[in-house]
């Protein structure tokens, strides 16, 4: 990674329904982008799937879990419209269709959800072997808040950025990204502090942090160090921030 990248929060969820591939291809398709973070859980019959939430209603017209509906019933669903009438008819994408939008291999920072950590491990194999199936292995990172699910994808493909998300004040930092193998730490910005920049950039770590839509704060933010990197729902803030053209 360059110095203080841009990754579009879920996509370019500011101007487009987030996780769907309206949002994905805004942000892959902009010069000043770097990358993008969105989610992965699985349907019920075992597909990668891009969405937050585990229930649908928020961003979707439908109910229930994500892991009770197949991957064609979800594709039933309206995923846009509920963010702006003219995104009726964006559905919840696939993991492989993600991976085929990014022709220009921008970083694809993946969230990892399970509502239950698994023992089996078969959201984290499905995942490394689409990433292995459109050889993005040195354009991927992944992340989740389930230590334990990023500590099993380094064991089973050790080429993989991993690090853990961290929401709160960091305790114990060096000691969890230590045992899990981490490449990279994924922080609450309104956490994240010079002291705790300055010990990651020592110990080697990169820095996402997340999610920062004030530019005030993205200025902040990116003065902690060139590791630092700017996770935004409007990434738009931080080119006009630079100076630079949307």
């Amino acid at each position: 990674m360059r110095s203080n990248v841009c990754i579009a929060h879920r996509g370019w969820s500011g101007v487009a329904p987030e996780n769907t591939l309206a949002s994905i291809r805004m942000a892959l398709e902009h010069p000043n982008i770097d990358g993008i973070e969105f989610d992965v859980q699985l349907t019920k019959d075992q597909i990668p799937v891009v969405i937050h939430d585990y229930s649908l209603g928020r961003t979707t017209n439908g109910t229930g879990w994500v892991k009770d509906h197949t991957f064609a019933e979800l594709r039933s669903l309206d995923a846009g419209g509920w963010f702006n009438k003219q995104f009726v008819g964006e559905t919840i994408p696939s993991l492989e269709e993600v991976l085929i939008a990014n022709r220009e291999k921008k970083w694809l920072n993946m969230e990892l959800k399970q509502m239950v950590a698994s023992k089996e491990q078969v959201l984290e194999e499905k995942v490394i072997r689409l990433i292995e199936q459109y050889d993005m292995e040195e354009h991927v990172i992944i992340t989740s808040f389930q230590h334990q699910s990023v500590y099993h994808v380094k064991r089973l493909a050790p080429r993989l950025q991993v690090g853990p998300l961290i929401y709160g004040m960091p305790l114990l930092l060096h000691e969890q990204a230590q045992h899990i193998g981490a490449d990279v730490l994924s922080l609450a910005y309104p956490y994240l502090t010079q002291e705790i920049a300055d010990q990651a950039r020592d110990w080697g770590f990169h820095i996402i942090a997340w999610t920062i839509d004030d530019p005030e704060h993205m200025r902040q933010v990116a003065e902690f160090g060139s590791h630092v990197h700017i996770c935004t729902n409007h990434p738009d803030r931080w080119f006009s921030k630079k100076g630079s053209t949307a």
